[in-house]
């Protein structure tokens, strides 16, 4: 599957959250929200506390960031996508009754700032 305009992974064993955040183009505070929510995202840590991702972890990623940027999923959609395997249509989305995009960032902006807390 072709991820949008996804980078290169360079052929390296290990990535600090740093790398894999520049290579994505997202902050790594956004990856550590990834991790809470996506319990197949698991990077090691190293002796001294940094996270390393795995090759597999930063291909993950970059699905997840697809589902999420490119085919607008919400967290629980790219969940269910990525159990599934079927990343043609976005989940319907029960807890969005108004059908507002701004009440669903709203929300999900919530959830960051009470991870960050």
């Amino acid at each position: 599957m072709n991820y949008g305009d996804a980078p290169e992974i360079p052929n390296k064993l290990f990535f600090r959250i740093g790398e894999v955040s520049s290579l994505l183009g997202v902050e790594p505070y956004v990856l550590r929200y990834w991790e809470s929510e996506f319990s197949a995202l698991s990077p090691k840590k190293s002796g001294s506390g940094h996270r390393l991702y795995k090759r597999k972890d930063v291909e993950l990623l970059l699905r997840i960031k697809y589902l999420l940027y490119q085919k607008r999923f919400t967290i629980e959609g790219a969940r269910q996508s990525l159990r599934t395997g079927d990343e043609m249509e976005p989940s319907p989305q029960p807890s969005k009754p108004s059908g507002d995009p701004l009440v669903e960032i709203r929300r999900e902006l919530r959830d960051i700032l009470q991870i960050l807390s």
